[in-house]
């Protein structure tokens, strides 16, 4: 799934003129874009390691760090938000030479392949939305806490009580490995530019107006937990409202993580979606 001994780093591609760092795996006509969500110290790897194998095993996926996240460029020029992490993808296509392709987003990335949706709407194949940011809600206690985390274990383990239903998944040992991830070089310096309080504005900034919500003509799966205290589910209620052709399914005993909590429902879902 990559080209080196560290699982999170794999191969590395100029995306409109940032240095992305992103896994890639499988082959095929169809090619999948997973976007990763925005917690502390978080990686593309981190997010769909459980997930690419399965896509691979019949799509070809590109799974990129988001500018500001995982092991991709930090320029310090950057001005981090929605449209510059939307340009990111549409430039890695460009580089690659993938002129469409399906999107997974998770969470703040569900907000970016929204906002790519509507901008190229022919660079799109099918959309999947999984606890998705996009349109507006009154900003969690858990998003906050989230956003607001200060590096310590406590701090990632608070976090990471509110990303999952099952305490099984919330233990000491992926607290300290997030941790670690979280205090790498840059990692917290990045991360801390991007969402200060107060955050609801930046809820508010990762929205796509509804009306053009409404035009996508793209086939849509929108996934939620129904226990997600992170991003409520009303929100994928209202894409559903909002998509044409979204389907919606939520997840009962899941939290933030439905591609963990729930993975062999997902994967399979995902892999039924993008055969049909």
């Amino acid at each position: 799934m990559t080209t080196t001994e560290k699982p999170e780093i794999g191969a590395t591609a100029i995306a409109n003129g940032i240095s992305t760092n992103y896994l890639e795996g499988g082959s095929g006509d169809q090619t999948i874009v997973l976007i990763h969500g925005s917690g502390p110290g978080v990686t593309s790897y981190a997010n769909w390691r459980l997930v690419i194998p399965t896509l691979a095993e019949k799509f070809r996926v590109i799974a990129p760090d988001m500018v500001g996240f995982g092991y991709s460029e930090r320029p310090d020029n950057v001005a981090y938000g929605v449209q510059t992490w939307a340009d990111q993808v549409i430039g890695l296509m460009d580089t690659l030479g993938i002129a469409k392709a399906s999107l997974v987003g998770n969470s703040f990335g569900g907000a970016i392949a929204l906002r790519i949706a509507t901008q190229h709407p022919d660079r799109v194949d099918k959309l999947v939305l999984m606890g998705s940011m996009g349109v507006e809600f009154p900003i969690t206690e858990g998003l906050e806490r989230v956003w607001g985390y200060e590096p310590s274990f406590e701090n990632m383990r608070k976090v990471l009580d509110v990303f999952a239903y099952s305490r099984e998944l919330v233990n000491d040992e992926l607290a300290q490995v997030r941790y670690e991830g979280s205090i790498q070089p840059g990692f917290q310096e990045a991360f801390s530019a991007m969402f200060p309080a107060p955050r609801q504005r930046w809820v508010e900034a990762m929205c796509t107006p509804e009306d053009e919500i409404r035009k996508l003509p793209h086939k849509t799966l929108i996934v939620h937990g129904r226990e997600d205290q992170v991003i409520p589910v009303q929100t994928s209620l209202r894409l559903m409202e909002l998509i044409d052709n979204g389907d919606l399914s939520v997840y009962s005993h899941c939290g933030h993580w439905s591609m963990i909590e729930r993975n062999a429902d997902f994967n399979r879902a995902l892999t039924e979606f993008f055969s049909s």
